[in-house]
């Protein structure tokens, strides 16, 4: 592994931002603290993502608003929950996660980009009184859209839904705003990002 200082973009929206939890215990930084303590020389990651975006939204800021590098060492994405709230079209999210996809590998030549498949909010206090099932079902169907879309440009893709499903309505996986993962439940993600990260 080169000595070389690497860096990091992550693209999503609130998990990615960690709500609800103070910014260390974000799944990025915890990633990024698990990849120090093994020896890698990371800088912090720089973050592009905000509460409530949508892959449309996430799209017009990279036009509109943000100075990326010209490449990095590392790119993550998760996003599609807030297209899935919104009720969004699942055709127009396809076209849009593409590009997000094929723009993450566009940023990150030879270096390594990992998609999170996105959490199913239907389990927490949040989703109360509405229909459970049929959110479970939509989120398969987004996330059976990145998947597929992942498997078709060779991005390595990390499902965390089934075990967020098990543990991320229990009050220890809840963030104080009941909808939020807990800085444990992010805990968990940045293992599995750190482990593909740390295999680069």
């Amino acid at each position: 592994m080169s000595t070389a200082t690497k860096n990091w973009l992550a693209l999503g929206d609130s998990y990615t931002i960690g709500e609800g939890v103070p910014l260390f215990d974000s799944f990025p930084y915890q990633t990024l603290q698990l990849l120090r303590a093994g020896g890698m020389q990371l800088q912090a990651p720089e973050i592009v993502a905000k509460t409530g975006w949508t892959t449309g939204e996430l799209i017009a800021h990279l036009h509109e608003h943000s100075r990326l590098l010209p490449q990095y060492d590392f790119v993550s994405l998760l996003i599609g929950v807030n297209n899935q709230y919104r009720g969004l079209s699942e055709t127009d999210y396809a076209e849009e996660f593409q590009w997000l996809a094929e723009k993450a590998l566009q940023l990150a030549p030879g270096g390594k980009v990992a998609v999170i498949s996105i959490p199913d909010w239907g389990v927490t206090p949040f989703a109360a009184g509405r229909d459970i099932d049929a959110i479970c079902l939509a989120i398969d169907q987004f996330n059976g859209i990145n998947r597929e879309i992942c498997g078709r440009l060779g991005i390595p893709y990390i499902n965390i839904t089934e075990d967020y499903r098990l543990a991320g309505g229990r009050p220890e996986g809840l963030a104080e705003d009941k909808l939020h993962p807990s800085a444990g439940i992010y805990a968990s993600w940045a293992e599995k990002l750190a482990t593909l990260f740390a295999g680069t």
